[in-house]
């Protein structure tokens, strides 16, 4: 099945994935101004937004996907960006496939197991009772002790939906992304590496990619480039765009 989907632009193909309960909406405003100089897909990745609910989810299958998206598109040296989740996604694909991949971007996660850390978000997607909710404030306020940061719910509120009869929804799978967690926080297994250029975006006041990740890094990407971006956590995109788009860009056309 194929993934939901929004393109910008023409040239060169940039496919833009996002992490862990995200969807492509989180990448638009940079989506619209790399398609001033690529042909940039933002997907929404299974279980995700608006791209179909299945009954499983990991890594691989994920990989799958974006390798029958790229196949179905008919798209050669493809640069790929991907957050968290989607980075993960990315390097995988690149390590697997790179007859088809050009350069790839990857930004605030290493390759490496992590541990559970969507444990508070899980509760508070939980908390929600959908089918008492009339409004998004009283979901809002039911993930409050779950999520005191405001930034945060707001981002995990994105995916609640209204159904055709006006009740409220999930766009994600939530039962299912529950259920496989574990499954996208492995570790991206060594003995292979990519040897084209690999760009590594670290916020400055995340934890996601350690010093003690880099020569894991190195390993499976030995043309690798690090850049911290100042003043920016987990989810830098949203934090610092201007940063991110310099660095992305610089990046693809040097």
């Amino acid at each position: 099945m194929l993934l939901n989907f929004k393109e910008y632009g023409s040239g060169e193909p940039l496919i833009i994935l996002h992490g862990f309960l995200g969807s492509l909406d989180n990448w638009h405003t940079l989506a619209t101004k790399f398609g001033a100089y690529f042909r940039t897909f933002a997907i929404d990745q299974r279980n995700h937004g608006k791209s179909f609910h299945s009954e499983t989810h990991s890594l691989q299958l994920m990989v799958d996907d974006l390798k029958e998206f790229i196949q179905y598109h008919n798209l050669k040296n493809v640069n790929l960006l991907g957050h968290s989740m989607g980075g993960k996604v990315v390097m995988e694909f690149a390590l697997q496939n790179p007859d088809l991949t050009n350069k790839i971007i990857v930004a605030d996660i290493a390759p490496r197991k992590y541990k559970a850390g969507h444990n508070d978000v899980f509760a508070a997607l939980h908390a929600v009772d959908l089918t008492k909710i009339e409004t998004r404030k009283q979901a809002e306020e039911a993930m409050i002790p779950y999520l005191p940061d405001f930034g945060v719910r707001q981002f995990v509120l994105k995916n609640l939906d209204r159904t055709e009869n006006g009740e409220y929804k999930w766009k994600m799978n939530l039962r299912v992304l529950y259920r496989d967690y574990e499954e996208v926080t492995k570790e991206i297994e060594g003995n292979r590496s990519f040897e084209n250029p690999v760009l590594f975006l670290k916020g400055s006041n995340s934890l996601y990619i350690k010093e003690t990740d880099i020569p894991k890094i190195a390993e499976l990407f030995p043309y690798f480039k690090l850049e911290t971006i100042e003043n920016a956590g987990h989810w830098l995109h949203a934090e610092q765009p201007e940063k991110v788009y310099d660095a992305v860009l610089n990046f693809l056309e040097s």
